[in-house]
């Protein structure tokens, strides 16, 4: 494949691009969905194909296809560079870039594709299973998935790549109902890793714990409206650094000057207990990556240090534009998608607070658990989330359970009123859309930040 890809490079810079690159990729996925104690769905997908780029001053061309062979292949790359002839966009020249060869493989102690499939389906039938501990418990679901991308990548900067990416990653989601109600609790467990990643987990106690706390949850109130003090637990700190500080610190919407962030590097935007980065090196997470779909190493990104917001995350464009390196960041769902600047592993870094000196200081206010949704601001820096549920803060302690939380502020607001930011770090799979329906595997995540947010609720 490798000499088909170089093969095409040639023709694509023969026609005249300045920049070119052709990737081929092949991803396997495997779903098992188990519902109250039924097989629901056991299905295999596979998809391959290739992808090109050619690029004629700051016009691009892209063609794709499902054929591999290589007169297939050379078709489509004269399809490309007449494609970003046909551009009349200006734009600076891609920067020469290292020369990158090697082949990667997935870090996997236990590879997905060793294990039978007889045993996945048991492990989900147990994960199920265990959430059968009560007559209140209505329903119950387990999903294992797992993925495997093999990625062959060359560019008319000399490259030569090949690497894998690979992730599992098994859901379980109890529902409760008594005296008409009716509840819900999910627990889940990812990474970038192989089957090895389940044996640091008690399936059973996963199972009984979501459960459990979808019985707990019968017994929720009404939260509190308005501002209010805010322990906000790692996956909705991280929907914070995601959906609002992320998205707005893609280096595609600085460019074109879509988001808040433009033009704040180097200001306070932030209590200076705030540290925030994107970090695809992060062992084992499940936003991590070996190279983005460009070739280029994945790497940390520091978006806010101490509070002063200092940088962005950046594709090969984005950074020609602002002259600065790629940090990493531009990845695309598949090989017949365009290429964006994406986040991987966003989230807050750590601070010297434990949860329980946070809660002490609360006359009044609230712990969040779980998110349900949040909405991306990148133009206006609003933070909009949905928690799946929280707790009351009374007098320095926890009391009673809380119904489904609205949370609502501005961003930069929500991160100067910090005032207190967690020993550790929790991190959330999930995957991230961008454009119609360019999805990508993320995490994000922080520790517990202790915030005054506007809430409310039913």
């Amino acid at each position: 494949m490798e000499d088909v890809l170089r093969k095409a490079i040639r023709i694509m810079q023969d026609e005249g691009a300045e920049f070119c690159d052709a990737r081929y990729q092949e991803s396997r996925t495997l779903v098992i969905s188990v519902s109250n104690r039924e097989l629901r769905n056991m299905s295999s997908g596979r998809l391959a194909g290739v992808g090109l780029r050619a690029r004629i001053g700051g016009s691009w061309g892209f063609a794709a296809g499902g054929k591999a062979d290589s007169g297939a292949i050379a078709e489509l790359a004269r399809n490309a560079v007449r494609a970003a002839r046909a551009g009349d966009c200006p734009g600076k020249p891609i920067p020469e870039q290292p020369s990158r060869t090697g082949s990667y493989r997935q870090k996997a102690r236990i590879p997905p594709s060793k294990v039978p499939i007889e045993e996945k389906l048991a492990m989900v039938k147990d994960l199920d299973e265990a959430q059968q501990i009560s007559d209140k418990i209505v329903n119950t679901n387990a999903i294992y998935l797992e993925s495997m991308r093999t990625t062959v990548l060359a560019n008319s900067f000399g490259s030569s790549l090949q690497w894998e990416d690979g992730r599992v990653r098994m859901f379980a989601n109890a529902v409760a109902a008594d005296a008409g109600r009716m509840e819900s609790y999910r627990e889940s467990i990812a990474g970038t890793r192989g089957m090895e990643l389940f044996q640091n987990y008690d399936l059973a106690e996963v199972g009984v714990n979501a459960a459990r706390e979808a019985i707990v949850q019968l017994g929720a109130v009404k939260p509190p409206s308005g501002p209010v003090t805010c322990i906000t637990d790692p996956e909705i700190t991280g929907l914070l650094a995601h959906e609002v500080m992320g998205h707005a610190s893609e280096g595609d919407e600085i460019v074109k000057r879509r988001s808040f962030l433009t033009d704040q590097v180097g200001k306070v935007v932030a209590n200076e207990q705030i540290t925030m980065v994107d970090d695809g090196t992060l062992d084992g997470a499940y936003g991590s990556l070996q190279f983005d779909d460009e070739g280029t190493p994945s790497s940390r990104t520091v978006i806010i240090r101490d509070g002063i917001y200092t940088g962005y995350m950046h594709n090969l464009e984005t950074g020609a534009e602002m002259g600065v390196p790629s940090t990493g960041n531009g990845r695309a769902q598949d090989f017949g998608r365009r290429m964006w600047v994406r986040m991987t592993n966003t989230f807050f870094e750590a601070g010297d607070w434990t949860l329980e000196e946070m809660v002490e200081d609360v006359k009044f206010g609230i712990l969040t658990d779980k998110f349900v949704n949040g909405m991306e601001d990148p133009v206006g820096g609003g933070f909009e989330a949905k928690a799946h549920r929280g707790f009351l803060i009374e007098n320095g302690k926890v009391t009673r359970p809380l119904r489904a939380i609205t949370l609502t502020g501005k961003a930069l607001d929500i991160l100067r009123t910090t005032d207190a930011v967690g020993r550790k770090v929790g991190h959330d799979a999930g995957n991230c859309g961008k454009g119609t329906e360019d999805y990508v595997p993320v995490s994000s995540g922080g520790p517990y930040c202790r915030s005054i947010i506007i809430a409310g609720g039913d």
